[in-house]
């Protein structure tokens, strides 16, 4: 079974919550909206992949 670990991205009130999901040697961003981004290979790619998300919200 794969092992995971959750980082998140701090958010504010009534705002979207990005995490990011470790899954093996694998990384993907995820958001409360359901969202969720393609798995990478590197953390700060996931984290910019959040950034992104939130970033297109406005």
């Amino acid at each position: 079974m794969a092992q995971q670990q959750e980082e998140s991205v701090p958010g504010g009130p009534g705002e979207h919550r990005t995490t990011t999901v470790e899954n093996g040697r694998f990384c993907a961003a995820r958001c409360g909206c359901g969202w969720r981004g393609p798995a990478r290979r590197a953390r700060s790619k996931a984290r910019a992949d959040a950034e992104g998300h939130l970033a297109a919200l406005g």
